[in-house]
């Protein structure tokens, strides 16, 4: 047993060995930030992209965790995944990395369109931009819903998927209060979800 988990280690390492740099982490993050349309969700698959599969610096489950946390916690879901991503990558000075990095494009871009507010709230350019925009941000969302159920069907345990059903049910069909939803599945998950093969 042992000798497994060495070896799962092994190639864990091996594959997670990209090297981080504050310049790399303040470029790739403003990157980020600056595609983010549509609401902090977008983050996911974009940070999964950059800092896991190209960067390696941090493993999948590592990521959705730390998102997890950053979903629960108040305030934007884009400036609280920035902070505490930035920590757990690179301590303090990561934490400021990050989150100017976040904070700098959509500062640019409100000043720029508050500038000329009305001439981009009258262009119907404009408009079918952001149209299309919307659209494929709903296809970064599916994209990355369809990828979780897969993940979890994959592992072919029962208990993920009737949280997964119960909560949408609750959300979509009872329309009971998401923070209220939220905190029973973290309690749901404190409680039943300790084994191994949950993670």
């Amino acid at each position: 047993m042992d000798q497994v988990k060495d070896t799962s280690e092994k190639l864990e390492k091996a594959v997670f060995s990209k090297p981080f740099t504050y310049s790399r982490l303040f470029l790739s993050t403003f990157i980020i930030s600056a595609f983010t349309v549509g609401g902090g969700f977008v983050l996911i698959p974009l940070m999964k992209a950059k800092y896991v599969d190209e960067f390696g610096w941090m493993s999948e489950n590592e990521s959705l965790d730390l998102v997890s946390i950053a979903q629960s916690a108040p305030g934007a879901v884009a400036v609280n995944a920035s902070i505490i991503m930035g920590y757990r990558l690179g301590g303090i000075l990561g934490t400021f990395t990050a989150l100017l990095a976040t904070v700098l494009p959509p500062l640019i871009t409100l000043t720029v369109v508050s500038y000329f507010y009305d001439a981009f709230a009258t262009n119907p350019y404009v408009r079918m931009f952001l149209k299309g925009m919307q659209c494929g941000v709903t296809a970064v969302l599916l994209d990355v819903v369809l990828g979780l159920l897969v993940k979890q069907v994959r592992k072919k345990l029962a208990l993920p998927l009737i949280i997964m059903a119960g909560t949408f049910i609750a959300s979509y069909f009872l329309k009971i209060n998401i923070m209220e939803i939220i905190l029973v599945d973290a309690i749901i998950g404190f409680f039943l979800m300790r084994d191994p093969q949950y993670n």
